[in-house]
């Protein structure tokens, strides 16, 4: 639910009068289309949700997600139809990218990799050694997005390990960081984008403030509800709010 909108902003905005996101639900994997990391590889059912809209593959397979024999999977798998990369664990992602923006970059193609972290995963040591690769290369065509929920696992982030000032982090390493304030606001999630189009031989990590459980009243900003399947009660609850933002 933190995430949703910049995975919306991404797969049906624009900018300069063309899709933020290039790809051909006809021919996925083509040689000119973008991709999507999705690091934070928990979240997929939200990539999921919008792949199916989309038409990657049939809306009855979300009915199905992460039970033995489907075709959606609890965590990203390259053999999933829209998906660009197979994420196992935390703290990955990045390095996937990195290298996908670097091959492009020797060929010369114009394609961008665009990635999202959650914040939990910056205390994995991959993700900064990944931070510098791609500064050293100047890959102006990679954007990684973080998901700053302040939360995982079961508590607030800074409980665990403190993460610290992100943005100072990631200009250390040579990027440029374009922070916004309300990450569910697609305005502000547009007008970060095109300044990241804009970026001159430098990554770009476009550090968005979540919140944690977003739209769901009772569960925002409370680590206990994290990955944690809603009671029926609860359902009955949360999704005519839902549905009157359609």
């Amino acid at each position: 639910m933190s995430l949703i909108e910049i995975l919306v902003t991404l797969y049906y905005g624009e900018i300069f009068g063309k899709a933020v996101l290039d790809y051909d639900v006809a021919k996925p994997g083509w040689d000119g289309q973008d991709y999507v990391v999705l690091s934070k590889g928990k979240a997929v059912p939200a990539q999921y949700s919008i792949l199916a809209d989309k038409g990657f593959f049939d809306k009855s397979e979300l009915d199905f997600l992460g039970k033995e024999g489907a075709l959606l999977k609890a965590r990203p798998d390259a053999k999933i139809r829209g998906i660009s990369a197979s994420i196992l664990g935390s703290g990955r992602g990045l390095s996937i990218a990195l290298g996908m923006a670097l091959s492009l970059k020797m060929d010369r193609k114009k394609n961008k990799v665009f990635t999202i972290l959650g914040d939990g995963e910056l205390q994995c040591g991959q993700v900064w050694e990944a931070a510098m690769a791609a500064s050293h290369y100047k890959l102006n065509n990679l954007i990684a997005f973080v998901d700053n929920n302040k939360v995982q696992g079961s508590e607030f982030i800074n409980s665990v390990m403190d993460l610290g000032y992100i943005q100072d982090k990631f200009e250390g390493f040579g990027w440029r960081v374009i922070q916004v304030m309300d990450g569910h606001d697609f305005d502000s999630l547009l007008e970060a984008l095109s300044k990241a189009f804009t970026a001159n031989r430098r990554p770009v990590c476009i550090w968005c403030h979540t919140v944690a459980g977003k739209g769901v009243d009772f569960a925002e900003r409370k680590p206990g509800y994290l990955n944690v399947p809603l009671s029926d009660g609860e359902m009955e609850v949360v999704l005519p709010k839902l549905k009157e933002l359609i």
